[in-house]
């Protein structure tokens, strides 16, 4: 599919209109194997322009950015943060009824890549940007904008570290993944790698001179599969999740060449996703030490240059904010609910809150149900439901 052309907000649309915004930012291409510069260069320019101080966070490579954009008295008090990703997951081989880059209005229905998650939220929050300035805030408002959240929460974490440097610790963080606007306290973390098991290759009928790197990744497997069921019933419960444990699993394998070869490589992904009471990062490294001190001693037994390589695929924190915290009374008087929810599903909140000490919620327009998927969309009411949870903030934060 050709690159989509940069677009700039309808003219009958207003220049403020989350709608014209979110056409915008779904026009550029963010699929997270590609670069985001194109849409930071917009957001930054769009920023500046509206008078909010902004600061690019680039990665080491220069292909992607971040941004820090700051209004209000930023560098003597702490503030908010409203947190968004700017990359978004691949449409190749989804039926997609029209082009997943050109925004599409049906029916009060605005599809397109990304719209729920989440390029909805920043629309908001950038549609509103004009209101934070002229609202002359006591109490500050960023609003950051990363990259590569898709593929592990990359982005976020420079990030957070060059916001901790530039401005107080602030007050709290809202991340505005898709929760169809509902106040989320809590996600899972998760824990991933992928093991590749080297063994010895012979032809199967001395198969006994080889060594079997599937069958020794069957080992592994096992072992995942009989912790992963140790958890589910003896392990802890926390009932605001959809799946109230902790989960584990071997999601990908490949390996073998032939029936009459003794394979000599296979490579096992897998992953843990963790409960607040459990750490995801501990029970893959539990794993792994086991592929590591007792399979691969076992291998090398039988040729010392078997053994097993480990590759870290993905790690992040889980989320786990007090229900009393006065980050979730705030979230649940702005957005007019009393109750709130946990989710299976990662965001980059639990990284506010492990690497900057930020409470954070999860609240945004749309719904996970429709991310990642072809037809992606959000709806204008969930958008207007946004701006009211934005603008009553801003209202908060001109004391």
């Amino acid at each position: 599919m050709p690159e989509p052309e940069r677009t700039e907000p309808a003219p009958n649309a207003g220049p403020h209109d989350p709608v014209a915004l979110l056409r915008t930012l779904v026009a550029f291409d963010t699929v997270s194997a590609r670069s985001n510069l194109p849409l930071i260069d917009w957001a930054e320019a769009y920023c500046r322009d509206h008078g909010a101080a902004v600061e690019r966070v680039p990665d080491p490579t220069g292909r992607k950015a971040a941004l820090l954009v700051s209004v209000g008295p930023s560098e003597s008090r702490p503030g908010y943060v409203l947190s968004g990703h700017s990359d978004v997951v691949p449409t190749e081989g989804q039926p997609w009824t029209s082009d997943p880059f050109l925004l599409r209005e049906a029916d009060g229905r605005l599809y397109g890549r990304g719209t729920s998650d989440m390029k909805g939220f920043l629309a908001v929050c950038l549609a509103l940007l004009p209101e934070m300035v002229e609202g002359v805030l006591t109490t500050p408002l960023h609003i950051a904008i990363s990259y590569d959240e898709e593929v592990g929460c990359l982005g976020v974490r420079p990030l957070i570290a060059r916001m901790l440097e530039r401005v107080p610790r602030p007050l709290g963080c809202f991340v505005g993944e898709p929760t169809g606007m509902e106040v989320v306290v809590g996600h899972k973390g998760k824990s991933a790698a992928r093991l590749t098991f080297r063994g010895k290759a012979s032809h199967s009928a001395l198969a006994p001179e080889g060594v079997n790197a599937v069958e020794y990744a069957a080992r592994f497997i096992e072992h995942v599969r009989l912790s992963a069921e140790a958890l589910a019933r003896d392990g802890a419960r926390d009932p605001l999740y959809d799946v109230p444990h902790t989960t584990g699993l071997s999601s990908v394998v490949r390996g073998g060449t032939a029936l009459n070869i003794v394979p000599d490589t296979c490579s096992v992904e897998f992953e843990y996703r963790a409960i607040g009471a459990d750490d995801a990062g501990a029970l893959a490294g539990a794993a792994i030490a086991y592929a590591t001190d007792t399979l691969a001693p076992l291998m090398r037994a039988g040729d010392p240059a078997c053994g097993v390589a480990v590759e870290p695929l993905i790690d992040y924190p889980g989320l786990d904010t007090d229900p009393d915290a006065a980050i979730v009374t705030l979230a649940k008087r702005l957005a007019g609910r009393n109750g709130h929810a946990k989710v299976s599903y990662g965001t980059e909140g639990g990284l506010f809150e492990r690497l900057g000490g930020v409470p954070a919620v999860v609240i945004g327009p749309g719904s996970i149900a429709r991310a990642h998927r072809a037809d992606e969309y959000v709806t204008r009411d969930e958008l207007e439901a946004c701006a009211t949870f934005v603008r009553r903030l801003i209202r908060d934060c001109r004391g």
